[in-house]
């Protein structure tokens, strides 16, 4: 089956190359910025003119019109701002040949992506939280630049090729992507510099024919539980225990915050202990990643069909509301904040959006079936054996107790359970194995045809290692992410 496949590697830059990566990754913020600069001060010259043109006794429609004719376009989409680049870049920035060109181009096309969905949002066209007018990005991020033009290559097993920037050498093989390469079976399209704790990757963006064995037991069908006191739990009576990374580095992070604020800022000291807080962050980060492709990996190559739960996340990390003393007017009571934050940051530390996302096309990959239980669905409540729901059921209640059938089960096997009986009923109705995914879009290749569900576009999401079908995205040499 075709997908578009990111493969990313850890560059090995020296001296030379590692100022040169970073040079073309400030070229794009600066191009970036750039066009934010002119898309406002535009924007704000026409409000000026309208504002005198109405003074002067014009109708709101004339001063509009000669306001916009007058103060000049505003470079809304990628030609436009490429266009009011190429026409002053030899004065706003005399040094863009240092860099290439794809450098600016990577910051323009994030800035117009960025446009499109604000006004997307504003306009009801894109699902999700409203998104902001686009901001400034500041020196210090993570730096990044995209090259979709140009000599693009994997070399060999050590060494990539990228365009103005010459042979790079990896710290890890390349053998994932240069054999397909080699085969046949891949085509590079792309590929993304970023930096992260100062160590510089590499992602190439792929179209890639997969051809993955189906599962190890294709009619088997599995609930999955997620928790937080162990990570996943299956009806199978399965545990994966929790890592908790959060948790490990919590003490380490609490120290370097507090000496980080009693740095001097633009010290180097402050830098040192800034760098010290970023690789704990992203060791964190790696922790977590590796938890869930290790997870979903197993699920998806051993199982047929996965059913997991369709979970509240921003619900079930909300703030609990402030209790009102009624003896004391302005206080208020004891409402469990601080033990609602440590479960919070435990829920969120599992990142239970993230492993639905990766079992999505993980399980179309090997020709699986992926179901969401209903949000409403009470598979913590409900006995497995008898099918009789409880009225409540305290989260402090670890072991589920059914006063009907007498069945005595660690709750969240119980509800692995309900989940999995849900998945059965749920294919044998035949109302299709899926939900939306967390963009609000048609879920991934959820039959063994790869075939998708007809309910209109669905939404994308960019990331390292994500297949995408090629039926249902279309590559742009300059419409995805830098």
């Amino acid at each position: 089956m075709p997908v578009y496949q990111a493969f990313r590697f850890e560059l090995d830059p020296s001296t030379t190359t590692r100022s040169a990566l970073g040079s073309h990754a400030g070229a794009s913020r600066f191009a970036y910025n750039w066009g934010l600069a002119l898309v406002k001060d535009r924007l704000e010259a026409r409000q000026v003119l309208e504002v005198l043109a109405m003074r002067q006794g014009a109708g709101a429609g004339e001063a509009r019109a000669w306001a916009a004719e007058t103060a000049g376009p505003v470079p809304w989409t990628l030609y436009s701002l490429r266009k009011e680049w190429n026409r002053v870049k030899d004065e706003s920035a005399p040094w863009w040949r240092e860099n290439s060109k794809e450098a600016y181009n990577s910051g323009f096309d994030a800035l117009a992506r960025a446009l499109k969905g604000y006004f997307d949002s504003r306009g009801g066209a894109r699902a999700g939280k409203p998104m902001g007018f686009p901001s400034f990005k500041k020196k210090g991020g993570r730096p990044s630049c995209r090259f979709s033009t140009g000599v693009i290559r994997v070399l060999d097993d050590r060494h990539v090729q990228l365009p103005r920037l010459g042979v790079i050498r990896t710290k890890e093989h390349t053998t994932a992507l240069s054999d397909q390469v080699v085969a046949g079976t891949a085509r590079v399209l792309s590929a993304t510099i970023k930096e992260e704790a100062g160590r510089w990757f590499v992602s190439f963006g792929c179209k890639v024919v997969r051809r993955d064995p189906v599962a190890t037991y294709p009619e088997a069908i599995v609930g999955v539980d997620l928790g937080v006191h162990h990570f996943a739990v299956l009806s199978t009576g399965e545990l994966f225990e929790n890592p908790r990374p959060i948790s490990q580095r919590a003490r380490r992070m609490a120290r370097l915050n507090r000496e980080l604020s009693r740095r001097q800022k633009g010290s180097k000291r402050r830098a040192r202990t800034r760098a010290k807080l970023t690789r704990c962050h992203a060791r964190v980060a790696n922790l977590r990643r590796d938890t869930l492709h290790k997870l979903t990996t197993q699920l998806a190559t051993a199982y047929g069909t996965v059913v997991i739960e369709d979970l509240a996340v921003k619900n079930m990390t909300a703030c609990p509301r402030p209790k009102a003393d009624p003896e004391n007017p302005g206080h208020h009571l004891l409402n469990g904040h601080a033990a609602k934050a440590g479960l919070n940051r435990s829920i969120l530390d599992a990142s239970p959006g993230e492993l639905r996302r990766q079992l999505s096309y993980k399980m179309s990959w090997h020709g699986g079936h992926l179901v969401v239980a209903d949000r409403w669905f009470p598979s913590s409540k409900k006995c497995s054996s008898c099918k009789k729901a409880k009225a409540t059921l305290s989260l402090s209640t670890r072991t589920y107790r059914c006063e009907h059938c007498g069945l005595v089960l660690d709750r969240d096997h119980n509800a692995a359970r309900n989940l999995a009986a849900y998945g059965r009923e749920h294919l044998v109705a035949g109302s299709g194995p899926e939900t939306q995914n967390g963009r609000r879009g048609d879920a991934w290749c959820t039959s063994d045809t790869g075939a998708h569900s007809p309910k209109g576009p669905r939404g994308r999401k960019r990331q390292d290692g994500s297949g995408q079908p090629v039926k249902a995205v279309t590559a742009s040499s300059q419409g995805e992410a830098a």
